[in-house]
């Protein structure tokens, strides 16, 4: 697993083995990250964003590395969030970044309550949790952490629909690479 593009590009990330942890593939994030910037590499560049159920942190590392200026990875488990913080520190991040050690949902009323407002949102939990794609929509739904040009995506199995919409989330576009697939929603 490496960084694909930008300042930190062909810089190697680790993983970890069993876990729940099954890290977004070289190839499908490339095709997210080409969908994203559609051209314009500068795309990226000064944007907040939200790395949920965030693994290895490679997603938001990847958009760190083309520009982001603050990523927000927030993992439950222990073992991986310290990982994500490793893989940080590996590329010599210092700043543009915070590590939350916590559930997803909590996390989310708690940057909503901080005012917090996102350009972009990933969320990648393990595939088996059917439950929390929906729960970690509808919630993020409510929060004021949307705009109306915030993106929301989601990496999911192929075989699993995550559904159209959500509160006020509308899919606009689903891609499907392999046995996975990434759903696009914004405020409708």
């Amino acid at each position: 697993m490496r960084v694909i593009a930008g300042k930190y590009r062909s810089r190697p990330l680790r993983s970890l083995r069993g876990l729940d942890l099954r890290p977004t593939a070289d190839r499908l994030r490339e095709t997210l990250f080409d969908v994203l910037t559609a051209g314009n590499p500068a795309a990226l560049e000064g944007k907040v964003w939200l790395d949920l159920y965030a693994g290895t942190g490679a997603v938001g590392i990847e958009a760190l590395s083309r520009g982001a200026s603050m990523m927000y990875f927030v993992e439950l488990s222990a073992r991986a969030a310290e990982l994500i913080r490793e893989n940080l520190q590996s590329l010599g991040m210092e700043t543009g970044f915070q590590v939350l050690k916590q559930d997803s949902i909590r996390a989310l009323r708690g940057l909503d309550a901080r005012g917090l407002a996102a350009d972009f949102v990933f969320l990648d939990p393990p595939y088996r949790l059917e439950g929390a794609y929906r729960q970690t929509l509808e919630v993020l739904s409510e929060t004021r952490l949307l705009s109306p040009s915030t993106i929301v995506i989601v990496e999911h199995q192929k075989k699993f629909d995550p559904e159209e919409a959500f509160g006020s989330l509308r899919r606009y576009r689903k891609l499907v690479q392999g046995d996975a697939a990434l759903s696009f929603y914004r405020r409708g």
